[in-house]
């Protein structure tokens, strides 16, 4: 028996994360959700008051972003790219907090030049809200 509850202990704390792991995977798909809808303020509150950036178009350096920050941000991207939409390809989660997106974004941009910019981004979950968005592309 006594070497069964490590056991027991380790399942139970394996069987924990895959539930929160499934919840983080849920809360990312209304967060795109919340994208493809243009709903920028409901897409702003799924991040901490103050959230961690690191994305090309802000950079090489860290920024800190406020849920006004977001909205502006976004609202400025719709301007520019009306039909702004982002596709899922694959969601990873690793651990209790952080949930991997591989996803195409496309949209017009003005004289109706499209594009297609395939995006990876690292977010960081803690008490259910986005508290780290490090994106990937290729900004040239």
């Amino acid at each position: 028996m006594k070497t069964l509850l490590p056991l027991i202990a380790l399942m139970t704390i394996m069987a924990g994360c895959k539930n929160v792991q499934k919840e983080n995977e849920a809360f990312i798909k209304t967060y795109f959700e919340n994208f493809n809808k243009h709903d920028w303020k409901a897409m702003s509150e799924m991040y901490a008051p103050s959230a961690e950036f690191l994305d090309p178009s802000f950079g090489t350096d860290l920024v800190q972003q406020t849920r006004e920050d977001i909205v502006k941000k976004y609202s400025e991207m719709e301007f520019l790219f009306p039909d702004l939409h982002d596709e899922v390809k694959r969601i990873h989660t690793s651990g209790d907090n952080t949930v991997m997106v591989e996803f195409i974004s496309t949209g017009t941009a003005p004289e109706n030049l499209k594009f297609t910019l395939p995006i990876c981004t690292v977010f960081t979950i803690e008490n259910g809200q986005i508290t780290k968005d490090y994106t990937y592309y290729d900004n040239f």
